[in-house]
This record gives C-alpha cells, structure tokens and sequence, in this order.
C-alpha cells in the first residue's frame, strides 16, 4: 500500500507555484535574447528593438546600433557605437544629443554619455507589412454564398473568414 499512496504536491511557502497555459511572448523573449544583447553590450535590448521609434524611421533606415560600451565595472555613462551608411552620419552627428536624451529617456538610467559614428554598410530593415485592404459588399456577399450550403456552423464560419482573408489580400478587380 505505501507505493499506491499519493504525493501530497503542495508548495513550499514563499515559493510560486509552477505555471501552465500561455504567457506573455515579452517575458520569454527577454530572456532569450538577454544573452545575445549582453555580448554585443545591450544589457537592455529595448536600444535594439525600439531603434526606429528613438531615431526616426528615416534615420534607423541608415543607421544600426552597434555596441553599447562602458567603462569597466561601470553600468552607466556608456559609449553607444552607431554603424551609418552614407550621408546619414552628418544628420546622425547633429542628432547626436537628442538621440543620446531619447536613449536614456527609454533606458530609466543615464546608460549612454555619448555616441561614436563608424561608417559602413547597414543591414536592411523588413518593411512594415501591408494592412490587408477591407472587402467591398459585393465580395462579401459571394462568400456568404459560397458558405451558405454549409450544415455546421462553425465550419462555415471558419471558411467565411478563410474566404475573406484570401481576398483582402488580393487586389480588387
């Protein structure tokens, strides 16, 4: 009888409890990426993933992040290495102090004192996708017709929506 008996799996106090079903994507991802930003010196990757939002969509264009340095044994007052392709860097030098003030505003702390340009190729940023246009009533109208033999409702639901999705992104006729 003693190997039929169940564990009691109770939690010690002052312990959290393990946790099942879905989490926030931003949680796993900060610590996925925190190692990879800690080598390049971006122990807050925020400089990385909110770049065009703190130089401008224009500017981020020609413009990447490098490296973040500081002093050794230091957390703050940081050296952010800036990679620029072409003339960029003269808009990018008279930028420099707001850039510097947007970074810190974002970071909480004073993590950058100031900026070192390096010119050279940028890698290309993904364009932002494309919204899916809305249907016009008559496309909507020949999908509904389409579905309307359908018995089960969740299964023409569903090919309504598949339906509309597939003609939002084609272009109309």
């Amino acid at each position: 009888m003693a190997g039929t008996q169940k564990r009691n799996k109770t939690v010690a106090p002052g312990a959290t409890a393990p946790r099942y079903g879905m989490r926030p994507l931003a949680r796993a991802a900060d610590a996925v990426t925190r190692p990879a930003f800690g080598r390049r010196g971006f122990a807050l990757g925020t400089v990385l993933t909110h770049w065009p939002q703190i130089a401008g969509e224009r500017l981020a264009a020609h413009t990447q992040p490098e490296k973040l340095k500081f002093a050794q044994g230091k957390g703050d007052n940081g050296v952010l290495l800036i990679m620029v392709d072409g003339a960029a860097a003269l808009e990018l030098q008279h930028m420099q102090m707001a850039l510097i003030e947007r970074i810190n505003l974002l970071c909480g702390f004073r993590a950058v004192a100031g900026l070192r340009i390096m010119q050279g190729p940028v890698a290309a940023r993904a364009a932002r996708p494309v919204p899916p246009r809305s249907l016009r009533p008559a496309e909507k109208k020949a999908i509904l017709q389409e579905v309307a033999h359908i018995g089960d409702p969740q299964l023409r639901a569903a090919l309504e929506r598949l339906g509309s999705g597939i003609l939002r992104r084609k272009k109309p006729c």
